[in-house]
């Protein structure tokens, strides 16, 4: 489960929770403007904006066994030049992007859509028609598309197809956020086609369809961030004993549809600032509210669903910004401190640990071992 928000400051920011239940050796990763992306059924793209994002780096085809990201996983993740900036050969690896930003500031999330999400067979190309597998997607749009209205054309003639990865690697069923900063749309490919739906609370998490989940914040318009007002009886002398009264019943558990209405309702009141440093801390405040903590979502005998990275890009300035479950300090990887028109992938393993700032360390007091 996962939940992707859109937050308009003096930028415009885009991220996301991952939540799952162990981590997939996720990482930072850029793809700089002449890294060859190879599709299965529309070429190579030799040229293309630079992405900036959170991906699993696999080698298509591969299948070992023993994988190190668990059975859900069975690529081989290539992790010879996991030192953050060292380049690997071209050929070699390809980013499987969960979410992303290009440098012209369109961006990217795909979701959990379990059940309802529909790809295609590839029977042949028709004219004028494109053909993405449901992981190239990402790239597709991003490394081709300047704005959501570029995209919406190109998404006209589009179909998703439902092409594995990698042998025993089924597609993950997904349905996708786009944003610029002018507008945000959600994409669902299921049976009837590929849709495309304006998104104006600028949030997604998983099932049900989005329309659904759009429909049933209709149940909460009396919730408010303003004090309440007695209209229960004007005979009673009801009154207001704590602050934060007026938004009680909104939804506190986990399910993805109450995390959409939270998550709305956060974004749709968080107050933006003035700064880069106060607006990327409002962002991360806002995906706070739908942070899962491991041990209150049991999946399994000793198996929990938890955040394992929250993560927040200024799309304007190319600057991602991300935390772990286990490192709750904002680490940020600014694309534009690289070359990119570079070939090769530019990784960044995700620093895990605990950043703990000891304000007096080096003071003498009755410190006890």
């Amino acid at each position: 489960m996962c939940t992707a928000i859109t937050f308009l400051g003096e930028d415009f920011y885009f991220g996301r929770t991952l939540d799952d239940t162990v981590s997939r050796n996720e990482e930072g990763v850029i793809t700089p403007r002449n890294y060859p992306f190879a599709f299965r059924h529309m070429g190579e793209m030799q040229n293309h904006y630079a992405i900036i994002g959170m991906a699993c780096v696999g080698r298509s085809g591969n299948e070992p066994a023993g994988s190190p990201v668990g059975k859900a996983n069975k690529w081989e993740i290539d992790r010879q030049n996991s030192g953050g900036k060292e380049p690997s050969p071209i050929g070699r690896e390809y980013p499987l992007y969960y979410e992303a930003v290009n440098e012209k500031g369109l961006a990217m999330a795909g979701l959990n859509f379990v059940g309802n999400a529909f790809y295609q067979d590839f029977e042949g190309a028709e004219p004028g028609q494109e053909y993405v597998a449901q992981f190239e997607l990402i790239p597709w749009i991003l490394g081709q598309c300047a704005t959501v209205e570029e995209a919406r054309r190109r998404l006209e003639r589009l179909t998703v197809t439902g092409d594995a990865f990698a042998p025993g690697l089924p597609p993950a069923q997904l349905h996708w956020l786009l944003a610029d900063k002018k507008e945000a749309v959600t994409i669902e490919a299921v049976r009837e086609g590929l849709r495309v739906y304006e998104n104006l609370a600028g949030v997604l998490t998983n099932n049900p369809p989005f329309l659904e989940q759009m429909f049933q914040l209709n149940n909460y318009m009396h919730i408010s961030p303003r004090e309440p007002e007695n209209l229960f009886c004007d005979r009673l002398p009801l009154k207001m004993y704590s602050r934060g009264m007026g938004a009680l019943g909104l939804p506190g558990d986990l399910s993805s549809q109450s995390r959409f209405v939270r998550a709305v309702f956060t974004r749709m009141h968080a107050v933006a600032g003035s700064s880069e440093e106060e607006n990327v801390s409002q962002f991360f405040h806002i995906l706070g509210t739908v942070d899962q903590t491991k041990g209150c979502c049991q999946v399994g005998e000793n198996d929990y669903e938890m955040t394992i990275y929250t993560s927040c890009c200024n799309t304007e300035r190319g600057i991602y910004y991300y935390t772990t479950y286990g490192n709750r300090q904002i680490t940020a990887v600014d694309m534009h401190r690289e070359n990119l028109d570079g070939a090769s992938l530019l990784r960044y393993p995700l620093i895990g640990g605990e950043q703990i700032r000891r304000q007096n360390e080096n003071s003498c007091g009755d410190r006890r071992e």
